[in-house]
């Protein structure tokens, strides 16, 4: 698709703007010559890669053209798989969301049955849209585990039983002819929101999913840092106390193992059996103690579910106060399906143990938010990964 590394950047930077660009404004952000940034324009939008969109607004001389990328230089498919959800959506190169799906999953029922899944609902978006497999130029896959990036392969995933080394790539081979990126899906919602949502524009972030799992997405200098192996922000196996309970990757007390989902619900079950009268003894009796009623008793403000709450905040913000003082990021977004839910009461003891812990030089005027993509944020970066793979240049 990209015969050269200056049309690879041009593209990029069509994409990431998020509207039609000027050649005057590629001419400036490349820091080339206008005649060079005609010419690869040129050949890309001979390519159809990018478009003529209008004229933009004078600046003392010849209006400038803008371009931007159509809908039928290709579409990217998008997976984002969480422990106990799978949403999918089609894109545009450019970014924009023409269709998504998403419906509850178990990932323990290993990647034939859970992957096929994946595969059968991009064809249903596709079949929407009019579209066929012939048309997706590149494949974007999120997973809730450790991935090797270069070979894109998970990696012993604790929550994942039967995926060690799966190919995930041959999952969709034999549908699309293209180009297939995988991350773990923290990584990818961190992508999404410094492509398309409260990010943009930040050179250093912080995003942390809480949900049935705990891990943090790095954005240094602009760019995801996924460390040397692929497994930096791996924050969900750092040991928050002396002792606690036995983790999914075999150790103790391990952040993930006291502060998210699972660690809730089972806090909630041994308040219940303490307590008599309170919320979460009537819902243990009514079956119903569940992830989703515990929070909602939160909110509601019943006093055993908001501990829970408050206690997973603090502990999640005490070790992300660490990260905090080390790489002194300029913004820190929060989400996953547990953050979502429990809202304020969560962030506002994240914010707290974050603020009280690191070093006042690197929490001034840090904002510790919410996530605006919410949970779109994973499809989104999954369709920037992929988008953005498909772009480079290799030698």
């Amino acid at each position: 698709m990209i015969r050269s590394a200056t049309q690879g950047e041009i593209m990029r930077h069509v994409r990431g703007y998020g509207r039609s660009v000027s050649r005057a404004q590629l001419t400036e952000h490349l820091g080339v010559s206008r005649s060079k940034v005609s010419l690869e324009v040129g050949q890309l939008v001979g390519a159809g890669l990018l478009v003529e969109d209008g004229l933009g607004e004078s600046e003392g001389g010849r209006r400038s053209s803008l371009l931007r990328i159509p809908r039928g230089a290709g579409l990217v498919a998008a997976v984002d798989l969480g422990a106990t959800s799978a949403d999918v959506a089609v894109t545009t190169l450019g970014g924009e969301v023409i269709g998504r799906a998403g419906e509850p999953a178990d990932v323990r029922e290993g990647p034939n049955r859970v992957l096929g899944r994946a595969v059968e609902l991009l064809s249903g978006l596709l079949d929407e849209q009019g579209a066929n497999a012939r048309e997706v130029i590149a494949v974007g896959v999120g997973l809730p585990g450790p991935v090797e990036y270069a070979s894109g392969r998970p990696t012993v995933p604790p929550l994942m039983p039967g995926w060690d080394s799966y190919p995930i790539h041959e999952a969709f081979a034999g549908w699309y002819d293209a180009p297939v990126f995988v991350d773990n899906d923290v990584n990818i919602m961190a992508l999404g929101e410094h492509r398309g949502g409260l990010g943009r524009d930040v050179e250093n972030m912080l995003f942390v999913k809480i949900g049935t799992g705990i891990g943090c997405g790095i954005v240094v200098d602009g760019r995801l840092y996924r460390g040397s192996q692929g497994s930096a922000g791996d924050i969900g196996h750092v040991r928050a106390a002396p002792d606690g309970p036995v983790c999914a990757c075999g150790n103790v007390a391990c952040l993930e193992a006291m502060a998210a989902a699972p660690a809730i619900v089972r806090e909630a079950e041994r308040i219940a059996g303490l307590e008599r009268g309170g919320a979460l003894a009537a819902l243990r009796e009514a079956g119903e103690l569940d992830l989703g009623s515990v929070l909602k008793a939160a909110t509601y403000g019943d006093a055993g579910a908001v501990g829970i709450v408050r206690r997973s905040g603090r502990l999640i913000g005490e070790t992300l106060a660490t990260l905090v003082s080390v790489l002194n990021p300029s913004l820190v977004v929060i989400g996953g399906g547990v953050a979502y839910a429990a809202s304020h009461t969560l962030l506002a003891e994240v914010r707290s143990a974050v603020y009280h812990r690191s070093l006042p030089l690197a929490t001034r005027n840090l904002p510790i938010v919410l996530s605006e993509l919410g949970e779109d944020a994973g499809v989104v970066g999954a369709s920037a990964m992929a988008a953005e793979g498909v772009l480079e240049v290799h030698a």
